[in-house]
């Protein structure tokens, strides 16, 4: 039935404007008033073909938006493809993710997160990439499609850093010096936590996380991170982060610099962290309360109108099992 209906639509959509066009032309060669050279004459045929004009442009323009709304849901479906909905619980960690955009009109942006258990530990990755639309859902892409594969296959993290590397690489090369697909890079921070709590990180210019221990809000490391990707090499040689214990009931938000470079109607920065430190003081504390307060204080602080894409990605330790 799909197959049938496009054909029609693109037959009506060429058809209506050769019609008002035809309709035009057969007016002006065979209508009498349209002959005469009278101000009467001269105002009548104006008006007919002011109307014709007038009904292309509409014509056109709804055609547009058509098609932009078309390309729009092709492209939020193949976002939402990539980044799945995230289980509510991996291997004991509690998880909850949401998006926020600057566009309301927008279904594609750079962003990007997963969390997967493996028998290393609990991997996680969020990262950011610069631009949006298409040319960043590839680049999405791209990355993704490696951290799934490598975090299964790589028992160093180190590794599983330099594959994404080599993918971005790939994925550079596919454009040239006059793309800016040529120019992009990518923020990454990937986390391993093991059973016992053990966290490890490699930070490649993104923003540290927020660790939520009772009321407690602190960054997880002050470390300086590396370059993001795609700007220079990573180095040779490469050590993660020991960021301590995720502790039971320790939560850690993740988050694109969208949260905190946030600005009010005055300029003033978003305080990401007393936005969790009032989510800490909630009871019970839950990854889904805790962005559902932070997104909250989000909204408010830009009157609804972040000017930049936001991620967020909270998870919470409740293993059974005892912690150093």
């Amino acid at each position: 039935m799909f197959g049938i209906r496009r054909p029609l639509r693109s037959a009506l959509s060429l058809g209506l404007p050769t019609a008002w066009g035809a309709l035009a032309i057969a007016y002006k060669l065979t209508c009498p008033l349209a002959q005469q050279d009278g101000l009467a004459a001269r105002i009548a045929t104006s008006a007919v073909f002011f109307a014709v004009g007038t009904g292309l442009v509409l014509h056109v323009r709804q055609a547009l938006l058509r098609e932009l709304k078309q390309v729009r849901r092709v492209a939020g479906a193949a976002q939402n493809v990539l980044l799945r909905p995230l289980p509510p619980r991996v291997d004991g960690l509690d998880v909850a993710a949401a998006r926020l955009s600057a566009d309301r009109g927008a279904t594609v942006g750079g962003d990007l997160y997963e969390v997967i258990a493996t028998e290393h530990g609990v991997r996680v990755v969020m990262g950011d990439v610069r631009g949006h639309g298409l040319p960043a859902l590839g680049t999405v892409a791209a990355l993704l499609g490696c951290f799934r594969e490598a975090v299964h296959d790589e028992p160093d993290l180190v590794v599983v850093l330099r594959r994404l590397e080599r993918a971005l690489a790939r994925r550079l090369r596919e454009g040239d010096s006059d793309t800016p697909l040529a120019e992009e890079f990518v923020t990454v921070l990937l986390l391993e936590i093991h059973e016992n709590g053990e966290t490890h990180a490699l930070n490649c210019g993104h923003p540290w996380p927020y660790l939520l221990s009772g009321t407690t809000v602190e960054p997880l490391s002050r470390a300086d991170p590396l370059p993001p990707l795609g700007l220079f090499p990573l180095p040779p040689h490469l050590l993660p982060t020991f960021c301590g214990h995720l502790l039971r009931g320790d939560s850690m938000v993740l988050f694109t610099d969208g949260a905190e470079d946030a600005r009010d109607g005055h300029g003033s920065f978003f305080s990401l962290t007393e936005a969790l430190t009032k989510a800490a003081d909630d009871h019970p504390v839950s990854p889904q309360r805790i962005l559902r307060t932070t997104l909250s204080a989000l909204l408010r602080h830009t009157a609804g109108r972040p000017h930049d894409d936001i991620a967020l990605l909270a998870l919470q330790n409740e293993r059974m099992q005892p912690n150093p």
